[in-house]
């Protein structure tokens, strides 16, 4: 019973210790996006969407933890391809200002910010493809996007998948995403880090 009793304890002080470490790393990477708050301030306030700073913020924290020169990995959307953007300045300015017509085009089309979170990921068709069921974005609605329309499109046309071990996606489906299907758990992903930045900023 004794030996029972240390195992237990043994796993509960690795569990405590991982947890501790997992807070410490998401704080740091937070200290980290928050570095660039003064540049994402400016691009929001010039592209008239103020009010989404700390959603802009969380997409950097999903995207590069601000780690990389293309903080919202915008080169795709700018240049069709990765890795052409050099600066942070450039990323940040490019990344606002797509999310800036996702917002406006989810506002006309009368569907919720985290479809327009959602097409930053899939691109802006996705907006009319919410809009015509219902108006509010979900995982659901997400994969049938993801396998059925965005994957076929880039070549995928046998619902290829491969292996993705964030939280969200080993509880919604064991853990995979669809191959050039881009990520259908994006919007969950950017909600969980706006919870980060607003508790550890």
């Amino acid at each position: 019973m004794r030996i029972i009793k240390r195992i237990v304890v043994f796993f509960l002080l690795l569990l405590l210790i991982g947890l501790g470490y997992s807070v410490f790393k998401i704080r740091e990477n937070v200290q980290q996006v928050m570095t660039y708050e003064s540049q994402v301030e400016a691009a929001v306030d010039s592209n008239n969407i103020a009010d989404y700073k700390n959603i802009v913020l969380a997409i950097i924290y999903t995207e590069s933890k601000g780690r990389s020169n293309d903080l919202m990995q915008s080169s795709e959307s700018a240049y069709g391809k990765q890795q052409m953007i050099d600066t942070p300045e450039e990323s940040i300015e490019i990344g606002v200002a797509f999310l800036a017509q996702a917002i406006t085009k989810a506002r006309e089309a009368d569907v919720d910010i985290w479809t327009a979170v959602q097409a930053y990921n899939f691109g802006l068709d996705y907006i009319n493809f919410v809009q015509d069921r219902g108006g509010k974005n979900s995982i659901k609605l997400a994969e049938e996007y993801s396998k059925e329309i965005l994957s076929p499109l880039l070549g995928n046309d046998t619902e290829k998948t491969y292996r993705y071990y964030r939280p969200q996606a080993v509880l919604y489906n064991g853990g995979y995403l669809y191959n050039n299907g881009g990520n259908m758990f994006y919007a969950d992903l950017v909600k969980m880090n706006l919870q980060f930045i607003k508790w550890l900023s």
